[in-house]
């Protein structure tokens, strides 16, 4: 995710996230390590470093960066805090991508908020920083200039010369990178599998997992998609519910 964020960064593109442990603090290292920057939105305030272990990170982002709080003084740090300040984040981003996402995490939060905002939303696992830069080009440019022209601003990413079997896959996981136009639409066959073994009563991961015999990224890849597009619900205890469709 660092190299990723520094090529994003590299791209023009300044990068915002939580300041969390994870892929937020590699998101920044990455971002600060490029052109672009980063933003940090924090559920706390301003003078509060949490974790404490992001100590450094946290001078580093206040001195070339940008640290965001809505938060008064002498506010700690509360649970409450944080699915708060997810808004702020995607109000921020003219995109939001997840790259992962628990079953009940701040991610889908960002995400189902920036798909209200009207932002796009990227989801995918492995997703390739050169077809995001390219889904934010110029909407009059052709595909192959667009993904030309942001080969050559990634500049911190050097794609390696590959096989045809090779090409053939990045082509299939630029597919899966999809902003909110196509991402909300009919569901892909992963999602329309676990939409199928969900059935008509509520299953949790562990029943949906057993029942469409998925991996744990594409399986919640899949109930993000479905998530977003209004085709199941989330429930107490970990469990998923379809929607019932008009």
């Amino acid at each position: 995710m660092r190299i990723a964020s520094r090529a994003l960064s590299d791209a023009g593109l300044a990068v915002a996230s939580g300041l969390a442990v994870g892929i937020d603090v590699a998101a920044h290292h990455g971002a600060l390590m490029g052109n672009a920057g980063t933003i940090a939105v924090i559920g706390m305030e301003p003078d509060i470093v949490y974790p404490s272990s992001n100590h450094d990170l946290a001078h580093e982002i206040a001195r070339d960066g940008v640290i965001v709080s809505e938060w008064p003084l002498r506010t700690p740090p509360r649970s409450a805090n944080f699915p708060q300040r997810n808004r702020l984040i995607a109000g921020l981003s003219g995109s939001v991508l997840i790259v992962e996402a628990a079953m009940r995490s701040g991610s889908l939060i960002t995400a189902r908020l920036a798909n209200e905002m009207r932002r796009d939303v990227f989801a995918d696992a492995r997703f390739d920083p050169c077809a995001v830069v390219a889904r934010l080009s110029s909407p009059h440019q052709t595909g192959r200039e667009a993904r030309r022209n942001a080969r050559r601003r990634a500049r911190g990413i050097r794609l390696r010369t590959s096989s045809r079997a090779e090409e053939t896959r990045r082509a299939e996981a630029r597919q899966r990178v999809v902003g909110s136009a196509s991402l909300f639409a009919a569901p892909d066959t992963d999602a329309d599998s676990v939409l199928t073994a969900l059935g008509h009563a509520p299953a949790t991961l562990e029943v949906l997992a057993a029942r469409t015999d998925m991996g744990g990224a594409a399986l919640q890849g899949a109930l993000l998609q479905l998530e977003l597009a209004g085709r199941i619900a989330a429930m107490p205890g970990g469990r998923y519910t379809a929607v019932e469709r008009s």
